[in-house]
């Protein structure tokens, strides 16, 4: 969780990371993750499998010339409730300790179900269900230990974006979207006339690059990442054109499936994972943008990849087409 300057992080984040680290002014990246990813390690990432909770050792192996632990641990989804306060707080003792920025990247999730159409650094947080109100403490946890009377004092800053795509797997993209693509099939999980932001991961790793490059952020900072905030239509006309990029143009075009959120409701009692989801759903009913306005006055030129050239990169790491897998570099 470190650079050098230097930062930390975990997978999917580290291919991109590691990327606009080379690409921005020789940072180093010491990564702490529990297993080895199958396509091995990015350059220029330094794997630690330090557990989190053993935060001297992590400490010692960011060493002293760190400047950001970038807080890229997500637990898994049916786990919120038990792991996502404590895992937290071991990262945000590292940073204390070294007394360096603690970075999180933020969702939308507190914003509730009465979210408005564009999501401002001022939105109130209103949230609405158990993943809201988590991510809702989460962050009052940050800005109260950037408090002058607390100690010891922890800078921090959060960066929200949409839905990550990019970088690999573990995404709504490869995971429910294009899941069958080669099958000429595309499946949508919400409204096609329904906007909903998306995060091109190298775009968002490279911006944290540059936020963790600034000297005078606040003790506290909230910005957001605008990303491609399109509707479900605007989504699949750019996947399809990505797809026809790699090769994969079924002749009678690509069949639209959609979700089935009447069935994920219907068995949530009993499936975890369905129970988790069908609470979420909303987010794919209620039409959301973020406006990045801070953290281009903030960074200045954002990182902003066009969608198709975005979706076309993804697809190639996915090993959809011909072309090479390889870490996208963001384009401003």
């Amino acid at each position: 969780m470190t650079g050098s300057p230097s930062a930390t992080s975990t997978r999917p984040w580290l291919a991109p990371l590691c990327s606009s680290a080379r690409a921005s002014r020789g940072w180093r990246v010491v990564a702490q993750a529990r297993r080895t990813p199958v396509s091995g390690w990015p350059a220029g990432a330094e794997h630690t499998i330090t557990p989190l909770q053993d935060t001297a050792t992590l400490c010692a192996q960011a060493g002293p010339s760190t400047r950001a632990v970038l807080y890229a641990v997500n637990p898994v989804y049916t786990r919120w409730a038990l792991d996502l306060l404590p895992w937290a707080r071991y990262g945000m003792a590292v940073a204390q300790q070294l007394n360096v920025l603690f970075m999180l990247p933020g969702n939308v999730y507190h914003f509730g179900r009465g979210m408005p159409p564009l999501l401002t650094r001022e939105t109130p947080a209103a949230p609405t269900t158990r993943k809201g109100h988590l991510r809702a403490t989460l962050e009052a946890e940050l800005q109260s230990r950037s408090d002058h009377r607390t100690a010891p004092r922890l800078r921090s800053t959060v960066l929200r974006a949409g839905d990550f795509f990019g970088a690999g797997q573990g995404s709504w993209l490869d995971l429910v979207v294009a899941k069958s693509l080669r099958q000429g099939r595309i499946t949508y999980p919400g409204d096609l006339a329904v906007a909903h932001p998306w995060a091109y991961l190298p775009d968002l790793a490279l911006a944290f690059v540059r936020l963790a490059e600034q000297d005078e952020l606040p003790w506290f900072s909230q910005f957001q990442f605008t990303g491609h905030s399109v509707t479900g239509a605007g989504f699949v006309a750019a996947l399809q054109a990505a797809a026809a990029n790699v090769g994969l143009s079924p002749p009678q075009g690509f069949r639209l499936g959609a979700v089935p959120w009447w069935a994920i409701r219907l068995g949530a009692p009993l499936v975890p994972m369905w129970r988790e989801l069908a609470e979420m759903q909303y987010l794919w009913q209620v039409p959301h943008a973020l406006d990045g306005e801070d953290l281009r006055r903030q960074i200045g030129d954002v990182p902003d990849t066009p969608l198709v050239q975005a979706l076309t990169q993804s697809l190639v790491n996915l090993g959809h087409g011909n072309q090479a897998p390889q870490t996208a570099v963001s384009t401003v």
